[in-house]
Protein backbone atom coordinates (compact mmCIF):
# COMPACT_ATOMS: atom_id res chain seq x y z
CA UNK A 1 0.00 0.00 0.00
CA UNK A 2 1.52 3.42 -0.82
CA UNK A 3 0.95 6.96 0.34
CA UNK A 4 -0.25 9.62 -2.00
CA UNK A 5 0.06 13.02 -1.27
CA UNK A 6 -1.22 14.33 -4.67
CA UNK A 7 -4.02 16.69 -4.78
CA UNK A 8 -5.89 15.38 -8.37
CA UNK A 9 -8.87 14.52 -6.29
CA UNK A 10 -9.43 17.36 -4.62
CA UNK A 11 -12.17 20.10 -5.09
CA UNK A 12 -11.68 23.27 -6.33
CA UNK A 13 -12.13 26.41 -4.74
CA UNK A 14 -15.47 27.22 -6.18
CA UNK A 15 -17.00 24.02 -4.22
CA UNK A 16 -16.75 21.83 -7.73
CA UNK A 17 -15.08 18.57 -8.72
CA UNK A 18 -11.42 18.24 -10.44
CA UNK A 19 -11.24 15.19 -12.68
CA UNK A 20 -8.15 13.12 -12.80
CA UNK A 21 -6.16 14.00 -15.99
CA UNK A 22 -3.31 11.69 -15.47
CA UNK A 23 -2.23 9.34 -13.19
CA UNK A 24 -0.76 8.83 -10.23
CA UNK A 25 3.12 10.01 -10.15
CA UNK A 26 6.30 8.76 -8.44
CA UNK A 27 7.42 12.74 -7.16
CA UNK A 28 3.88 12.57 -5.72
CA UNK A 29 4.59 9.70 -3.73
CA UNK A 30 4.59 9.64 0.25
CA UNK A 31 5.76 7.31 3.12
CA UNK A 32 4.62 6.05 6.46
CA UNK A 33 5.45 7.83 9.55
CA UNK A 34 8.55 6.14 11.76
CA UNK A 35 6.33 6.20 14.80
CA UNK A 36 9.39 6.20 17.03
CA UNK A 37 9.27 3.91 20.09
CA UNK A 38 11.52 3.43 23.27
CA UNK A 39 13.81 -0.24 22.80
CA UNK A 40 17.01 -0.91 21.38
CA UNK A 41 18.65 1.75 18.53
CA UNK A 42 17.07 0.74 15.19
CA UNK A 43 17.16 3.41 12.23
CA UNK A 44 16.45 3.55 8.23
CA UNK A 45 17.80 5.22 5.46
CA UNK A 46 15.26 6.14 3.15
CA UNK A 47 15.91 7.84 -0.13
CA UNK A 48 13.76 11.44 0.02
CA UNK A 49 13.24 13.48 -3.29
CA UNK A 50 16.17 15.02 -5.17
CA UNK A 51 18.11 11.48 -4.05
CA UNK A 52 18.56 13.17 -0.98
CA UNK A 53 18.72 10.30 2.24
CA UNK A 54 16.52 10.85 5.38
CA UNK A 55 17.56 9.08 8.67
CA UNK A 56 14.63 7.65 10.38
CA UNK A 57 14.27 6.43 13.76
CA UNK A 58 12.17 3.53 14.51
CA UNK A 59 13.60 2.78 18.21
CA UNK A 60 15.80 4.36 20.67
CA UNK A 61 16.50 4.10 24.70
CA UNK A 62 18.97 6.99 24.58
CA UNK A 63 18.07 11.10 23.89
CA UNK A 64 20.40 13.96 24.26
CA UNK A 65 19.03 15.87 26.99
CA UNK A 66 19.82 19.75 27.33
CA UNK A 67 19.74 21.57 30.57
CA UNK A 68 19.06 25.84 29.75
CA UNK A 69 20.14 26.52 33.05
CA UNK A 70 23.62 25.16 32.62
CA UNK A 71 23.90 24.87 29.06
CA UNK A 72 25.16 21.39 29.25
CA UNK A 73 24.32 18.52 27.25
CA UNK A 74 23.86 14.83 27.96
CA UNK A 75 23.20 11.22 26.94
CA UNK A 76 20.76 9.71 28.89
CA UNK A 77 18.49 6.74 28.78
CA UNK A 78 14.68 7.52 28.11
CA UNK A 79 12.52 5.76 31.01
CA UNK A 80 8.84 6.16 29.63
CA UNK A 81 6.37 9.07 27.36
CA UNK A 82 4.98 11.01 30.08
CA UNK A 83 2.47 12.69 27.16
CA UNK A 84 2.17 13.18 23.39
CA UNK A 85 0.28 16.38 22.47
CA UNK A 86 0.40 15.45 18.71
CA UNK A 87 -1.88 12.53 19.03
CA UNK A 88 -4.06 10.82 22.12
CA UNK A 89 -2.97 7.30 20.25
CA UNK A 90 0.63 8.16 19.93
CA UNK A 91 0.14 9.07 23.68
CA UNK A 92 -1.21 5.62 24.60
CA UNK A 93 1.00 3.92 22.78
CA UNK A 94 4.23 5.77 23.81
CA UNK A 95 5.55 6.95 19.70
CA UNK A 96 8.16 10.23 20.42
CA UNK A 97 7.43 12.82 18.41
CA UNK A 98 8.56 16.45 18.08
CA UNK A 99 6.90 18.31 21.46
CA UNK A 100 6.62 15.03 23.28
CA UNK A 101 7.58 14.43 27.03
CA UNK A 102 9.65 11.68 28.12
CA UNK A 103 10.95 10.97 31.25
CA UNK A 104 14.51 10.48 31.43
CA UNK A 105 17.11 9.77 34.33
CA UNK A 106 18.12 13.99 34.56
CA UNK A 107 14.07 14.33 34.75
CA UNK A 108 11.18 15.49 32.48
CA UNK A 109 12.43 16.85 29.01
CA UNK A 110 10.48 17.83 26.04
CA UNK A 111 11.82 16.15 22.59
CA UNK A 112 12.75 19.23 20.57
CA UNK A 113 13.82 16.87 17.40
CA UNK A 114 12.05 15.20 14.61
CA UNK A 115 12.92 11.59 14.98
CA UNK A 116 11.39 10.54 12.03
CA UNK A 117 13.19 13.01 10.17
CA UNK A 118 16.51 14.00 11.32
CA UNK A 119 17.91 10.15 12.92
CA UNK A 120 18.27 11.67 16.54
CA UNK A 121 16.27 12.32 19.80
CA UNK A 122 17.34 15.50 21.04
CA UNK A 123 15.59 17.13 24.55
CA UNK A 124 15.39 19.86 27.06
CA UNK A 125 14.86 19.82 30.42
CA UNK A 126 11.37 20.92 31.49
CA UNK A 127 11.65 23.43 34.71
CA UNK A 128 9.00 22.65 37.50
CA UNK A 129 7.07 26.13 36.82
CA UNK A 130 6.02 24.27 33.35
CA UNK A 131 5.29 20.79 34.73
CA UNK A 132 2.06 22.06 36.26
CA UNK A 133 0.68 24.18 33.18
Amino acid sequence: MSVWHGNLQKRKRTGGRKRCYRGKRKFEQGTFAAETTIGERKKRVVRGYGGNLKLKVLTDKFASVTDPKSGKTEKTTILRVVKNPANVDYDRRGVITKGAQIETALGLARVTSRPGNDGVINAVLISSKEEKS
